[in-house]
């Protein structure tokens, strides 16, 4: 019976040391991510107070928030009895294996930094990176989040968007609207010309500098097909898209023009 005491007073000595520090640890962790929360709030606001660039900024917060936590789950271990220095060399260890296998990991991690420096784009502006074109969400530590024009999230590796072609549609003051006209053969395609000028001209948004630009691209058997050029802002560009093709087909119609049909040619021969 002794002995039963013993180890019962050894038990409970134990599982009050393992629930003291298991305590503590939910203590420590629970403080510590609201630290880190409070320590990226402040940082966002002083960052914000400095107008400093929002991509950098969202960039910052997610390298800081990243680097906490890691110095907070080491503090736990070294807290609970675990070496630190053991765990060192096993998350190198880690690491070294995940690099070998995911070597793409480091190649995003540099390609956002080149992006951040080389500011080709920022949070806001509508590209076309890495065969996806939409607005920039964000530019996180390996992928750029990119909304796309039918309201779809898509993640693409910083490695893949530095590797290829960036269009920016928003870096410039304004982009060129590219429509066609069909006329009829027999149609006047001077006072066409003229008139789609000045419609296109009234649609809202449409620039008046550099001007609407009306030529004849292309010749079918139907007849003449017309380039239309009206310039506008990027934000406003398919709005000046789809009023501008029905500016034409009601201008056109309303001036008299004769619609165009597909032109046959009937041979009958006598026997």
């Amino acid at each position: 019976m002794e002995n039963i005491g013993q180890y019962q007073q050894l038990a409970t000595t134990y599982l009050t040391e393992i629930g003291t520090k298991l305590l503590a640890v939910i203590l420590f962790w629970l403080v510590g991510r609201w630290l880190i929360n409070f320590v990226g709030q402040m940082l966002q606001k002083v960052l914000e107070k400095q107008q400093v660039d929002p991509t950098l900024m969202r960039y910052i917060g997610n390298f800081v928030a990243v680097t906490l936590n890691i110095v907070l789950v080491v503090a736990i271990l070294g807290y609970c009895g675990i070496q630190t220095t053991t765990f060192a060399a096993l998350v190198a260890g880690i690491g070294i294996a995940i690099g070998a296998a995911w070597g793409g990991l480091l190649a995003n991690l540099a390609a956002g930094i080149f992006i951040i420096v080389l500011h080709p784009f920022k949070v806001g502006d509508f590209i076309t990176a890495g065969g996806v074109t939409g607005t920039v969400k964000e530019i996180g530590l390996f992928v750029t989040t990119i909304n796309t024009p039918d309201n779809v999230m898509t993640l693409v590796g910083n490695a893949k968007i530095f590797s290829d072609t960036i269009q920016n549609f928003t870096s410039n003051d304004y982009r060129r609207v590219d429509l066609k006209c069909q006329l009829a053969g027999s149609a006047d395609h001077v006072a066409a010309m003229q008139l789609l000028r000045t419609k296109l001209a009234t649609v809202p948004n449409v620039l008046a500098q550099p001007a609407v630009e009306v030529e004849i691209l292309e010749f079918t058997l139907v007849g003449p097909v017309l380039v239309v050029r009206p310039y506008c802002h990027n934000n406003h560009y398919w709005q000046v898209y789809f009023d501008g093709n029905r500016i034409m087909r009601e201008a056109l119609a309303e001036a008299g023009f004769p619609s165009p049909m597909p032109a046959q040619m009937v041979v009958v021969q006598n026997q």
